[in-house]
């Protein structure tokens, strides 16, 4: 069926080149009065809410793409105007939607991710949904990648509207091994996520796979090598495997574009680059706890700073809250303390997850941090999690928060 574009794709505002460099800038807060939005991706359709100067009182959005499933909605922190969607969108199946005026009208990719055809008498790949989007590098403002289910990432650098495969990782000589192949048996089909762009140099990239671990290339996806030393894989018959980990979320942090954390599903774990081996974290958190979830979200100015979700990961894998008592998990100092945030939070009888791209947090002092659950609610805290608030109820399944901050 042919797609139809519902506007016509806008124009980028083009950005100086930001020049590498060996130290970042530091983050400077956002106005305390300054207002959010979250950015929620459900498996009905999308959803913006806005929040008053102060943050105490939020309004939503009319459904957007209502009765379509969408993965992840995500501002371009380029021009702070731009958002595109991911979503599969029931008989057209799987595409990208781009608005240049957040999200008042949406047009379609001309070329969405999509693999190659296969050759007559071969079985190919197709992709099921894009899963991930994650904006350029500063100085390539037009730039955006995507990751897909089953495994595969693509780069557009007209703004969205199309995309191309990034033959490096599709195409390479190990990608059946390093994905799993048919083997994968990840729930609701293996995917490419946590997409990480080095912000000193826009040719050095991470990627996590669910399942396969995380890859990093220094040449803009030419070539790319494993990176799961030190990172455990229960799940395989054999120790210390240099691939087929099941990383949930990574998360370079921008400040200290070495330091490196993930949520796997296998633990917590931080890595210095260039050590290049992964440290479970995790193993301080308290023990009928666990350290096994989905999201981790770092601080904006603090690279010591991270908070967690956890799960129940024991044997049969509720995927819930442990023991229907939900709180998040800080650390103030890497990994080596953690501290339980359940304030406002239910007591108990909480029997939800909360996935790998619905925790977030925004760039105020102290910084908000979000939420949204299986279960259709979004939970808000302005102070760093020491207590929540539930801001929106009844919501489909939450499948991605994303904050950022709106100018005054």
């Amino acid at each position: 069926m042919q797609r139809r574009s519902m506007v016509s794709v806008d124009v980028f505002m083009e950005q100086p080149d930001m020049k590498s460099s060996t130290r970042v800038k530091p983050l400077a807060p956002s106005a305390a009065a300054g207002p959010v939005a979250l950015l929620i991706a459900t498996r009905k359709g999308a959803f913006i809410l806005k929040s008053d100067p102060a943050r105490r009182t939020w309004t939503s959005s009319a459904p957007i793409f209502f009765g379509h499933i969408v993965h992840h909605m995500v501002l371009d922190p380029r021009d702070r105007k731009t958002l595109l969607l991911a979503a599969r969108t029931g008989h057209l199946g799987p595409s990208v939607f781009r608005s240049g005026n957040f999200g008042k009208t949406w047009a379609e990719a001309a070329r969405p991710p999509a693999f190659p055809k296969a050759a007559p008498g071969e079985k190919g790949r197709v992709v099921n949904h894009t899963f991930w989007l994650t904006p350029g590098h500063a100085s390539e403002p037009r730039v955006w990648y995507a990751g897909t289910s089953p495994q595969g990432l693509f780069r557009t650098e007209d703004g969205g509207a199309t995309w191309n495969p990034v033959s490096g990782f599709n195409d390479h000589p190990m990608y059946q091994k390093w994905t799993g192949g048919e083997q994968d048996g990840t729930p609701d089909g293996p995917k490419l996520h946590s997409i990480n762009i080095d912000p000193r140099d826009p040719c050095h990239l991470y990627i996590g796979l669910s399942s396969g671990g995380v890859f990093e290339s220094t040449d803009r996806g030419a070539n790319w090598q494993p990176l799961n030393a030190g990172c455990a894989a229960d799940f395989l018959p054999f120790p210390d495997p240099e691939y087929g980990h099941d990383p949930h979320c990574v998360r370079l942090h921008p400040l200290a574009p070495d330091v490196l954390y993930q949520q796997n599903h296998c633990g917590i774990y931080r890595m210095d680059r260039a050590l290049g081996k992964w440290k479970r974290i995790g193993m301080k958190m308290p023990k009928k706890i666990g350290d096994i979830g989905f999201p981790v979200v770092l601080h904006p100015r603090d690279p010591d700073t991270l908070w967690v979700f956890p799960m129940d990961g024991t044997a049969v894998w509720p995927r819930t809250s442990v023991g229907g008592k939900p709180a998040a998990y800080v650390s103030r100092n890497a990994g080596r303390t953690w501290h339980r945030l359940d304030a406002g939070l239910p007591p108990n009888q909480g029997w939800f997850t909360v996935l790998r791209q619905s925790m977030s947090c925004d760039a105020h002092d102290p910084p908000g941090l979000y939420f949204g659950t299986t279960g259709g609610e979004v939970w808000a805290s302005r102070n760093e999690g020491e207590k929540w608030s539930c801001i929106a109820q009844h919501l489909p399944q939450i499948y991605a928060v994303e904050a950022v901050e709106l100018a005054r």
